[in-house]
């Protein structure tokens, strides 16, 4: 039995043969899958200094966003979090497939490096020959293969150490790590950017002494972000939308002699879309719906006033499937000066 260090050097070198030999041999599968530039996200490192080099995930998945492009201060990635590391994806169809393997083969057998797995090789190419390659299901199915994430760990890699295998395109394979809505969904979120929003204040200039400072964020600011990640090769289609709404705004004052307004510094996003008010003239003496009050001067300094957005975040997909995903809060801190009331006597 093969030891677990040997299992992930085999599978790392086979997949290794397999993209050198399409890099250096671009027609050999065809018009279409293994032949085009890989997608964002569609390569792997195989670990430190194995000298493997890279390895090429060539089933491209497509991405759209909508929204995010508003805010004025650049753009964040919702949260930290990664997908799967590792996933299967239907890629070749038999005639391709067949081609591949021979080459794979043949591409081994004249690798020096490669030796120890022909004969591993060509026992699978014998078990794919048992069922024809499958070419009589033409158009019914695929031969699915192990897809990496750009970073995958080569311990993430080899979650996905299976052979390539068929199954049909009614609906994915009962085994782990099949590509599902969800994964498509967690892809999409890694490639999502929500808007590092910049909350508006009043007055503009200095704030005063135990006069509220109106914080506010305008409807056209807090648009959702959505995007949509597509998987469409052969006759198999899924997708999965992964979209962020903005849901608060939480106030940090920048010092501990102020009081924000509502008292627990966490200001929702309203009826109309909005969070907060905008500061009218005539309004002074109103308290505002979402802002902070200072209760001492910032002397010769300022206060770092942070305003920071909540963006609740869920995805749908193929099926009705559906869930959530951890929600991202990013925003811009802002240096706000605080002066005491003038007043004159007389």
């Amino acid at each position: 039995m093969r030891s677990a260090r040997g299992t992930a050097l085999w599978t790392a070198a086979t997949v290794s043969v397999v993209l050198l030999f399409l890099s250096a041999n671009s027609a050999v599968a065809g018009d279409g899958a293994g032949t085009a530039p890989p997608p964002p996200g569609g390569k792997a490192q195989l670990g430190g200094d194995s000298g493997h080099g890279q390895v090429t995930s060539t089933v491209r998945i497509t991405y759209t966003q909508h929204g995010g492009g508003g805010g004025g201060g650049g753009s964040v990635a919702v949260a930290d979090w990664e997908p799967p590391g590792c996933w299967y994806a239907p890629e070749y169809g038999p005639e391709e497939f067949e081609r591949l393997r021979r080459s794979t083969y043949v591409a081994a057998v004249h690798d020096p490096g490669a030796h120890d797995i022909v004969r591993e090789i060509s026992d699978q190419n014998e078990g794919y020959a048992e069922d024809e390659y499958h070419k009589d299901d033409e158009g019914k199915g695929m031969y699915w293969t192990a897809q990496y994430r750009d970073d995958a760990s080569l311990a993430e890699m080899m979650e996905c150490d299976r052979p390539p295998f068929w199954a049909d395109n009614a609906e994915p394979p009962d085994v782990p790590h099949a590509i599902s809505p969800e994964i498509l969904a967690g892809l999409a979120y890694e490639r999502m950017k929500v808007p590092s929003l910049r909350a508006r204040l009043a007055p503009a200039g200095a704030s005063k002494v135990n006069l509220p400072t109106w914080v506010w964020l305008d409807r056209a600011q807090l648009e959702p972000v959505s995007v949509t990640a597509t998987l469409s090769v052969g006759g198999f289609a899924m997708s999965a939308t992964t979209t962020a709404k903005p849901v608060r705004l939480a106030i940090q004052p920048g010092t501990a002699d102020a009081r924000t307004l509502p008292a627990g510094g966490s200001c929702p996003v309203g009826a109309g879309g909005a969070i907060g008010e905008p500061f009218a003239a005539g309004e002074a003496d109103r308290t505002p719906p979402c802002g902070v009050t200072y209760l001492k001067s910032s002397g010769d300094a300022t206060y770092r006033l942070r305003t920071a957005v909540t963006w609740d975040t869920a995805w749908t997909g193929t099926g009705g499937a559906g869930g959530d995903l951890p929600d991202g809060t990013y925003g811009q801190p802002q240096d706000v000066t605080v002066r005491e009331i003038q007043s004159v006597n007389r």
